[in-house]
């Protein structure tokens, strides 16, 4: 599945435009290098994503293509930030 779709079903980011937005403005990597919208995302990848201030991290667990809102969450695992030097 691309990153952007992902980011859009997983509901890391609301719309698949923004997605594309934050994978163009080079916010977005995966298992450490930075990530163009069309990348494949698989299960295991780690997906950081900056968001002003605050970086978001998390292990892909499951890729659908429909998901409930409620069953969302359930796509990825949130991991612990590592602190800034």
């Amino acid at each position: 599945m691309r990153l952007d779709k992902y980011l859009k079903v997983s509901r890391l980011i609301k719309r698949r435009t923004v997605a594309n937005e934050a994978c163009d403005a080079g916010r977005v990597s995966i298992n450490g290098k930075v990530a163009k919208a069309s990348q494949e995302v698989k299960v295991g990848d780690i997906i950081s994503i900056g968001f002003g201030q605050k970086t978001v991290k998390v292990e892909v667990l499951e890729v659908a293509e429909v998901v409930r809102k409620d069953d969302a969450k359930e796509m990825f695992r949130l991991l612990p930030e590592e602190p800034k030097a």
